[in-house]
C-alpha cells in the first residue's frame, strides 16, 4: 500500500516535471528586437493590473550555487546604476505603466542604503506605494539598517538564510555569516515589518535530510512569520561545478527534503502560501509571477511579462548603461507566447500560487477553463491533485507536484540566466 501511495504521489510529478521541463525550455527560444511594451487601453487607469520587479544585482560576495545576475560590489558602478534604474524606471512611466506593489531582488539590494532610500523616495514620488519587498542577507541586517528599512516603507523583508547548519553554510561557500548569526538576524528584524521571511534550500548534495530537519526545526521553535524553501536548481554549468566538487545533484532525494516541510510547517501552524512557502496566517509572498499576471522588470538581467510577451533585459553592466543613456529601454530579447502556452503558463503560476479562479481566468483568456484546459485539468483531478468548489485549489497531494513542476520552470530561467551571464548579452 505504502508503495502504492509514493507511485501515486511520484509519478504525475515526475510527468507534470517533465512537461513543464520542455515547455520552460521554449523559453529560451528568444528573438532579438523586442517590441514596445505597452499598457492594455482597458488597464490605462489602473496601478494594479502589472506590478514591477526591480533587480539590484551587486553583491559584497557572490555564492557559488547562485543563478542570478549578479556582480561583486564596486561602489562607483553601483552608484550609476541606482542613477541608470531610475531613467529606466521614468521611461515606463512615459509609456504610460503605473505600478502600485515593488519587489526588489539581487543581488543585494541593500549594499548602498542611501541609493536605496534615494531609489524608494523616487518610487514614492511617482506612483501609489502600497506593497514593497525586499530581500537582503543576514550579513546586512543590524538596528540602524532595520530601522531604515521600515521608515522607506518596507513592508516585507526576506533573508537569505539557506541553512543554520555552519559546516554545510561551509561547503556551500556561503560566506556572508554563520547559522548563529542569521538566527540572532531574524529574531532582531521580527515584528519590524508585516512579515520577515527566511530563505532555505533543500536537496544541497551534501545536505542531509536530518541537516534540513534541524534547519526547519529552528525555524519553527523562532516563530518566525514566514519561511520560502527553494529546490536546488542550478544552471548547466553550475549543476557540473557541484557534482565535479560533491556528488550528484540528486532529484530523487527531493520528495524526502519536502516531506520535512509538510510535516513540520504545513501541518504544524504554518499555511501553504505557496507550494514552497509557508507562512504564520496572511502574509505578503515575494513571488509576483502569482499575484500578478503581468509583471515589469528593470535592471540588469531582470525579466517581464506582459500581455503574453516574455521580455528580457540585457544582463551587461556596460550594455545596461549605454542603452539607458540612449534614451533605449534595455530590453534585448523576447518571446511572444502562443495561445497554449499562455494558458499554461497561467495555470503553473496560479496554482503554485495553491489556486486558481476560473473567473478571473475567464476575464483574461475568454473563454471556459474547463474547455481551454480539458487535459490539464483532467490530469490534475485524476490524480487528486486539486479539488474545484468556486476555486480550483491545490490538494495536499498535489502541493509536491506543483513544488517540481515550478523547480522545472525556474530551471529552464536559470539556464537563461546562464547563457546571457556568459555571453555578457
Amino acid at each position: 500500500m505504502s508503495r502504492f501511495k509514493d507511485f501515486s504521489i511520484l509519478f504525475p510529478a515526475r510527468l507534470a516535471g517533465w512537461v513543464t521541463r520542455r515547455e520552460g525550455a521554449k523559453f529560451l527560444q528568444l528573438r532579438d528586437n523586442p517590441p514596445e511594451p505597452s499598457v492594455p487601453s482597458a488597464k490605462a487607469e489602473r496601478d494594479d493590473w502589472a506590478s514591477l520587479y526591480i533587480h539590484i544585482p551587486f553583491c559584497r560576495s557572490l555564492c557559488p550555487f547562485c543563478c542570478f545576475n549578479r556582480y561583486l560590489l564596486d561602489e562607483a558602478k553601483a552608484r550609476r546604476y541606482f542613477a541608470n534604474l531610475k531613467k529606466e524606471v521614468q521611461m515606463y512611466i512615459d509609456r504610460g505603466f503605473k505600478f502600485s506593489d515593488f519587489y526588489f531582488g539581487g543581488g543585494t539590494p541593500t549594499v548602498l542604503m542611501d541609493e536605496l532610500e534615494s531609489f524608494i523616495s523616487f518610487l514614492k514620488a511617482s506612483f501609489n506605494v502600497k506593497q514593497i519587498s525586499l530581500e537582503t542577507t543576514h550579513r546586512e541586517i543590524n538596528p540602524e539598517t532595520l530601522n531604515a528599512l521600515k521608515r522607506m516603507g518596507v513592508n516585507r523583508l526576506s533573508i537569505g538564510v539557506q541553512s543554520f547548519d555552519n559546516n554545510l553554510l561551509k561547503e556551500m561557500g556561503r560566506t556572508v555569516g554563520t547559522g548563529e548569526e542569521a538566527m540572532e538576524r531574524l529574531l532582531m528584524a521580527e515584528g519590524k515589518f508585516e512579515t520577515v521571511n527566511a530563505d532555505f534550500i533543500f536537496n544541497f548534495p551534501s545536505q542531509t535530510v536530518a541537516q534540513f530537519e534541524a534547519d526547519v526545526a529552528a525555524f519553527k521553535k523562532m516563530g518566525i512569520d514566514q519561511a520560502t524553501f527553494y529546490p536546488l536548481m542550478p544552471s548547466p554549468h553550475k549543476k557540473t561545478r557541484l557534482e565535479r566538487k560533491f556528488s550528484r545533484v540528486d532529484t530523487a532525494r527531493e520528495k524526502a527534503f519536502y516531506d520535512v516541510i509538510t510535516r513540520e510547517l504545513y501541518q504544524g501552524g504554518y499555511q501553504a502560501s505557496t507550494a514552497w512557502c509557508f507562512s504564520l496566517g496572511n502574509r505578503q509572498i515575494d513571488e509576483y509571477i502569482i499575484d500578478y499576471d503581468d509583471y515589469v522588470g528593470v535592471g540588469a538581467g531582470s525579466v517581464g511579462f506582459l500581455n503574453g510577451d516574455f521580455f528580457v533585459n540585457t544582463f551587461s553592466l556596460e550594455k545596461y548603461d549605454q542603452l539607458i543613456n540612449r534614451g533605449n529601454l534595455p530590453l534585448v530579447s523576447w518571446r511572444r507566447l502562443t495561445a497554449r502556452e499562455h494558458l499554461r503558463y497561467y495555470m503553473l503560476t496560479k496554482l503554485f500560487g495553491m489556486s486558481l479562479d476560473p473567473e478571473k481566468f475567464s476575464r483574461r483568456f475568454g473563454g471556459d477553463i474547463h474547455r481551454k484546459l480539458r487535459l490539464e485539468l483532467t490530469f490534475f483531478k485524476t490524480f487528486g491533485l486539486i479539488r474545484e468548489d468556486t476555486q480550483i485549489s491545490v490538494t495536499p497531494r498535489g502541493m509536491y507536484t506543483l513544488c517540481v513542476m515550478q523547480k522545472e520552470f525556474f530551471a529552464a530561467l536559470n539556464t537563461l540566466r546562464e547563457r546571457y551571464i556568459e555571453a555578457q548579452q
